[in-house]
């Protein structure tokens, strides 16, 4: 039980960095502000149920697209390593503003014209939560837990996944339902500041991930 709850602990300081609700919080008020709150609920329970989904599908099925396209696991490493190292840049040196970002400018233009508009998938859940640098992240560590070098109970590998997407959609959900007190207590300025430190951990983390696939290879060419 003891493991079952240190793999959950390390998969929460692993994705919840990349997640980030917090940030989920101020792009969901941007493009919530005309609707009513039975609407705005619906729109984040939605968010919810939509990345725990991508993050299942993206651990089982992750795997047999790596097979399909030849793709090996410090090649992965490396481009996840990229791609996460490339998020945390653009989060510790924010060059556009929120409302700027095209994904939220394209949304939040068919608000406009409809505002019933359903926002939970795009942008709130794809790419806001589970973006290419969560996908990636998934993958990668799909494929590393059952290298033969890592010893963990087959049960756990089963059951410690499901356990932290649940909680970090979960996590996303409350967030969401709570955006107005959140924004209200730490404000936009709080917001950026996890935001920036957010950052500078997925920089570390996607240079980590670029050394171990770097390793990786090093390792099988001797």
């Amino acid at each position: 039980m003891l493991e079952l709850f240190e793999i959950i602990g390390i998969g929460l300081v692993t994705l919840l960095p990349l997640a980030n609700p917090l940030t989920a919080v101020a792009l969901f008020l941007s493009l919530t502000e005309d609707m009513n709150q039975k609407t705005r609920n619906q729109q984040a329970l939605m968010a919810g149920v939509y990345v725990f989904i991508i993050m299942i599908v993206t651990w089982y099925a992750g795997q047999i697209v790596m097979n399909t396209f030849g793709i090996s696991v410090p090649g992965l490493r490396i481009a996840g390593g990229l791609i996460v190292c490339f998020i945390g840049f653009q989060m510790l040196f924010p060059v556009k503003k929120l409302h700027e970002v095209p994904e939220v400018h394209s949304v939040t233009a068919e608000l406009k014209k409809e505002p019933d508009t359903n926002i939970a998938f795009v942008p709130l859940a794809m790419p806001g939560t589970a973006g290419p640098g969560t996908i990636a992240m998934i993958i990668s560590n799909a494929s590393a837990i059952k290298q033969p070098t890592v010893h963990i109970s087959e049960w756990i590998i089963y059951v410690a996944p499901v356990v932290v997407f649940l909680i970090v959609s979960v996590l996303l959900w409350v967030s969401l339902r709570s955006s107005m007190v959140i924004m209200r207590i730490i404000g936009n300025s709080g917001v950026q500041a996890i935001s920036r430190l957010m950052g500078f951990l997925l920089v570390c983390m996607g240079v980590q991930f670029i050394i171990n696939g770097s390793l990786d290879i090093a390792t099988s060419i001797h």
